[in-house]
């Protein structure tokens, strides 16, 4: 139920039920216990141009946050590493983006523990440098029927094809034999999804190596500097054959978290908000939404 809902039932002021909620989740969390944390995922999360954005640390053995921080970047973890060293904990493992403030905090505040750059954002920094190949190839295009042609594509071209209709599949077969250096970096896109399948270190970075050398040799600006990222990048995105570790449950935390604001219509109250994020791994029990 909403606090509106329960506010209504027990007739009862929103701001009531607000503070009974409130009190009871300080309560609860007052204290998180970190001396069992092993493996991290970092990310942030955007939430408005009044807030910003907000650092979340999951617990990605447990599933739970277990920490919020205002901003981005190493400033939002320093407390975090103070009560993580605090506790004793023995950090193994961290999946995170490829954000250079994130890493450098994480090398050192936590110098053992294995950085692993995670497929989901990997993927997702392709699908970006694929998108802006689109934009370039639009502006560029000499005439309105085929500049309309590839401005159309980008849902097409984003979405996995394994969930693709059979229409859409058509449609977007017939818009990449019209335009080759999209079909190329488009194919170079779903082949590297494939990476994370390979069956070890070994047969991953020969893999990885081998895209890269296609990717250079297309010429395409886009698919070149997507090359040389992975190059930089890639002993951290191959840590997954040694973690294991992806950043899926921080995505599907920062889903949840997105619909608890959309219910609340934004909670402007920021130590409640913390808190309801601190609970959110209980959400199926607690009160959503305002």
């Amino acid at each position: 139920m909403t606090l509106l809902d329960v506010a209504a039932m027990l007739h009862l002021s929103w701001g009531t039920v607000k503070a009974i909620v409130k009190k009871h989740l300080a309560k609860e969390y007052q204290r998180i216990g970190y001396k069992r944390v092993r493996h991290i995922g970092i990310d942030e999360l955007y939430l408005g141009r009044k807030d910003k954005f907000i650092t979340l640390v999951l617990d990605l053995d447990t599933g739970r946050i277990i920490w919020v921080g205002q901003g981005r970047g190493g400033l939002a973890l320093r407390e975090f590493w103070r009560r993580l060293k605090i506790s004793g904990a023995r950090l193994e493992a961290v999946a995170m983006d490829m954000s250079g403030a994130y890493s450098a905090s994480v090398r050192e505040h936590a110098p053992h523990a294995i950085i692993t750059f995670d497929r989901f954002h990997v993927i997702k920094l392709m699908n970006g440098r694929l998108d802006q190949l689109r934009r370039e190839l639009v502006a560029a295009a000499g005439d309105q029927a085929a500049k309309q042609s590839i401005k159309g594509m980008r849902w097409l071209l984003l979405k996995n094809a394994l969930n693709l209709s059979a229409d859409a599949k058509t449609a977007l077969n017939q818009s990449l034999k019209a335009n080759k250096p999209l079909a190329t970096a488009y194919l170079l896109k779903e082949e590297l999804s494939l990476l994370w399948f390979m069956a070890n270190r070994k047969q991953a970075r020969s893999f990885l190596a081998q895209w890269c050398q296609k990717a250079v040799a297309s010429g395409i600006k886009q698919l070149i500097a997507m090359a040389k990222t992975l190059t930089r990048f890639a002993e951290n995105i191959l840590h997954f054959f040694v973690t294991g570790l992806t950043s899926a449950a921080v995505e599907g935390t920062n889903r949840k978290i997105r619909t608890l604001l959309r219910n609340a219509y934004g909670l402007r109250d920021q130590q409640y908000l913390k808190l309801r994020l601190y609970s959110l791994h209980e959400s199926k029990f607690k009160f959503t939404g305002c």
